[in-house]
């Protein structure tokens, strides 16, 4: 390990940054010392906008990707190097307004009851039921499932916060008949090591199969993926009338503005607000000849 990795490392982790991050931003800075084939610590501005040019223009990343490496780059110069002056030659790029796609309720259930196997069947059960994020579901331990309260305890989400979720009736079916098949001793969905199940958490890419086989076998022509049954479940909640901030808390947002973008989704808020153009008294025809189009004499 050199002296900047051990030094960034230790900054990290000093910061309580989750593991996923700290991978993340390590990774980054490897791969830009690695672009230019020296230290980082050697490296300044016109390195940096060199490097960020390459990622879209050569590397073709998303605006997201790269503000994901963007803020990688920021804490190695601002936090570890102690360069503040650095932070205006970092800048963020703009990042395009999408609206994230979902799905609506019958699709959701064709797409559970496309699942060929018990195991993706709960696995997207619990991803709609919960709104539960792809990362922390494979954290999801048997101790977390409280039948008691009828609560799944979601622990040290993103941003290291713990939030609690209902448990729904029929997820807590679904989860029983799948214990007594699968049998996990610590997490709810266990790993596989050379063929064989192990007590430690599910890879994350065994989610992302379970979503795209299921929505194979349901004829969704959409993208789906696990972060689409998370949208899906915000956007159903609001349109049966649930408050913004509840659906913040249940999601673990930081900041109600992420959770704002639902509005957009909701069919329920979008039809509850009247067109201005329905408010004037204009005919909904014009005139007969009012489309003719004249000749000019020449």
């Amino acid at each position: 390990m050199t002296h900047l990795r051990k030094m960034m490392l230790e900054e990290l982790q000093r910061r309580n940054y989750s593991q996923l991050t700290t991978k993340a931003y390590i990774r980054t800075v490897v791969e830009f010392a690695k672009y230019f084939h020296r230290s980082p610590e050697e490296l300044g501005p016109e390195h940096i906008r060199e490097f960020q040019a390459h990622l879209f223009t050569v590397r073709k990343l998303s605006a997201n990707s790269v503000s994901q490496r963007t803020a990688a780059l920021r804490f190695l110069f601002v936090k570890t190097l102690k360069r503040a002056y650095m932070l205006e030659h970092i800048p963020f790029p703009k990042v395009p307004l999408r609206l994230p796609t979902i799905l609506s309720p019958e699709e959701v259930t064709r797409l559970i009851e496309s699942a060929p196997n018990l195991l993706y069947r709960t696995i997207l059960m619990t991803l709609y039921s919960t709104g539960i994020r792809r990362a922390e579901l494979v954290q999801l331990k048997a101790a977390d499932i409280d039948k008691e309260l009828m609560l799944v305890h979601i622990r040290e989400g993103k941003g290291k916060r713990d939030r609690n979720v209902p448990l729904s009736p029929k997820l807590l079916d679904t989860l029983r008949e799948y214990w007594r098949w699968m049998k996990p001793v610590t997490y709810v969905f266990p790993g596989v090591v050379e063929g064989l199940r192990v007590d430690a958490p599910a890879s994350d890419k065994i989610v992302w199969h379970a979503c795209r086989v299921a929505a194979q076998r349901a004829g969704i022509t959409k993208r789906v993926h696990p972060h689409t049954l998370r949208h899906s479940y915000a956007t159903h909640l609001l349109e049966a009338g649930a408050d913004l901030r509840s659906i913040q808390l249940l999601l673990g947002h930081a900041d109600i503005s992420d959770t704002a973008i639902y509005l957009h989704l909701s069919q329920r808020h979008l039809k509850a607000v009247a067109n201005p153009l329905d408010e004037l008294t204009v005919s909904s025809s014009a005139p007969a000849d009012n489309g003719r189009v004249r000749r000019v004499k020449r």
